[in-house]
């Protein structure tokens, strides 16, 4: 699977995950969400229920804090931005589609998709964009002018906390999916 899209797609493991009806209590406290468990990644992941754990907890703490910072789809466009990035298909597919509707903007994020991080946008996400693809490509890349960048478009320092928090925690969350399976069409699972 290649392309970029904001359809929801299913993930391959190439290891072997426990079944639903083989996770423990601990297994499945460790998901925070027992709806996960219908998920072969996070079954994976739960082979290691602290880690999973902890990584929930912080995802959930990213994404959904309410208490000031970027609205959500600023968020999700820093994760989408990150996802594009770093060539992860099913991660971008998620926050793209989550992007598009807390921004209401699905032509700017198809675009971000279709063409890439340097795609044209406004001056905002263009700004959230930049700093996000940058410290996914490596935490030197992200500059003072970057900063200065996210500053200009009216960012404040909770919100720039949060853009370098997505784009670092989806940058490390990629590479772990992009080396534990791969992206399939929801039909082909």
């Amino acid at each position: 699977m290649t392309g970029f899209t904001r359809e929801q797609l299913g993930w391959t493991p190439w290891l072997e995950p426990p079944a639903a009806d083989e996770l423990t209590d601990e297994h499945r406290e460790a998901l925070v969400d027992r709806a996960r468990a219908a998920s072969p990644y996070f079954r994976l992941l739960a082979r290691d229920p602290r880690i999973l754990h902890a990584r929930t907890v912080t995802d959930n703490d990213i994404f959904h804090n309410a208490d000031g910072g970027l609205p959500r789809a600023e968020r999700e466009l820093a994760a989408t931005a990150t996802s594009r990035r770093n060539g992860c298909v099913f991660c971008a597919s998620v926050h793209a589609r989550f992007a598009a509707h807390h921004s209401r903007r699905p032509g700017d994020v198809q675009r971000l998709l279709d063409e890439g991080v340097h795609a044209r946008q406004d001056d905002r996400w263009r700004a959230i964009i930049d700093a996000s693809a940058a410290l996914t490509a490596t935490p030197g890349e992200l500059t003072a002018g970057h900063l200065a960048a996210l500053r200009a478009a009216g960012l404040d320092d909770l919100e720039i906390s949060d853009v370098i928090n997505a784009a670092a925690f989806f940058n490390w969350a990629n590479r772990l999916m992009l080396s534990l399976g791969e992206p399939v069409k929801e039909e082909d699972r």
